[in-house]
């Protein structure tokens, strides 16, 4: 079985810090979305993977390389536009070939893994397909799959609500964003066309094998499962990627520190007459004086904190935050960013910010 991960996307959801990086680089628990993905596929034992590309791709191959230090080989493909999930399918087909395969979005975080679904696919050559479903709380956002008395997959629909032909979900359950085809998902592109969105979706091809009398199986996952294209959707899936870490010291805490034993400290980084409570990581080479970092937070290499009190939020590499008054929380903080209050008077704000930014000043 060969895989096949989507990261081609330009990550509007996430602006203004996707402007100059990839959405699938953005790290949860200090380790980028898409590592987590390819590790994830490598663990269920398939280590032959085509990465679907785009305008970043450039920053997608530099970091991920030939796939050797992930344990795998990493082809890439290059998707002239966001066309759709369909079209990203029917551009592998040289990739691929007549194997079978999994599919899983480079933005998507799961619990649990996909080795026992890899393993359930194997043992039933007859499957021409498998989707993996989830309950969610407003499925107009998704695909989603209506299942019949018998549990099977008897309808999908691509955004029930922004669709104008499906105004209401017929159900609560979405498509994760895994899937696994044999060869015949190459002949239903071909046969459908793009959507209401411009797209060819992969829910219409889908649908295509379902019509045709192809066996396409459902596993509804219980555990949770986050795509992570929104920053507060980015947030949970770092706190909870954060519970799951096993923690480690690996930098320095000196003795006015106080540093409880689910907080990770990675190479080179210092503590300094600190506290910092878990589930939270402190990443290589950075300082922490002279602050608070709270529970499910994330700091990255070579960051600077002093002085400052920070909860709940992601602060990326290179950035220096300093002399904060108040509690930063709930917050994406770039990188090379410096954040810090000026001790001159008059008091004024004076700010340099990107598109699409939001502030909130309590």
């Amino acid at each position: 079985m060969k895989g096949l991960i989507l990261s081609g996307g330009k990550g509007t959801r996430l602006y203004p810090l996707t402007y100059t990086r990839a959405k699938q680089m953005m790290p949860l628990a200090n380790k980028p979305v898409l590592f987590r993905v390819i590790e994830t596929v490598r663990d269920a034992g398939v280590t032959e993977i085509g990465i679907i590309v785009g305008d970043t791709a450039p920053e997608i191959q530099e970091a991920v390389g030939d796939g050797a230090r992930f344990g795998v080989r990493a082809t890439y493909i290059h998707q002239d536009a966001p066309r759709g999930l369909a079209h990203a399918v029917h551009i592998a087909r040289d990739f691929i070939g007549d194997e079978r395969f999994v599919m899983f979005l480079g933005d998507n975080v799961i619990q649990g893994g996909i080795s026992s679904l890899i393993a359930e696919f194997d043992k039933h050559p007859d499957w021409n397909s498998q989707i993996v479903l989830t309950p969610v709380e407003q499925p107009e956002h998704y695909g989603v799959a209506k299942l019949g008395p018998d549990g099977r997959v008897e309808q999908l629909i691509e955004k029930p609500g922004r669709n104008p032909r499906y105004p209401v979900a017929p159900s609560n359950l979405a498509l994760v964003g895994i899937y696994m085809f044999d060869s015949h998902i190459f002949e239903a592109v071909q046969h459908i066309q793009p959507s209401f969105r411009g797209e060819l979706e992969i829910t219409d091809a889908i649908q295509w094998l379902i019509d045709q009398g192809y066996n396409v199986f459902p596993h509804v996952h219980r555990g949770w499962w986050i795509d992570t294209g929104k920053p507060i959707d980015l947030l949970r899936a770092n706190s909870l990627v954060l519970e799951e870490l096993t923690p480690y010291i690996a930098g320095s805490v000196d003795s006015a520190s106080q540093v409880d034993q689910r907080v990770t400290v990675e190479r080179g980084a210092q503590i300094i007459n600190s506290i910092v409570r878990g589930p939270t990581i402190i990443g290589e080479e950075t300082r922490i004086v002279n602050s608070y970092i709270g529970p499910f937070t994330s700091i990255y290499h070579h960051v600077v904190v002093e002085n400052c009190e920070i909860e709940y939020s992601i602060v990326l590499e290179h950035t220096i935050i300093s002399d904060i008054e108040g509690r930063i929380q709930d917050s994406l903080i770039g990188r090379n960013v410096v954040l810090k209050r000026a001790g001159s008077r008059p008091r004024v704000l004076s700010l340099t910010l990107g598109d699409h930014s939001k502030i909130d000043l309590l």
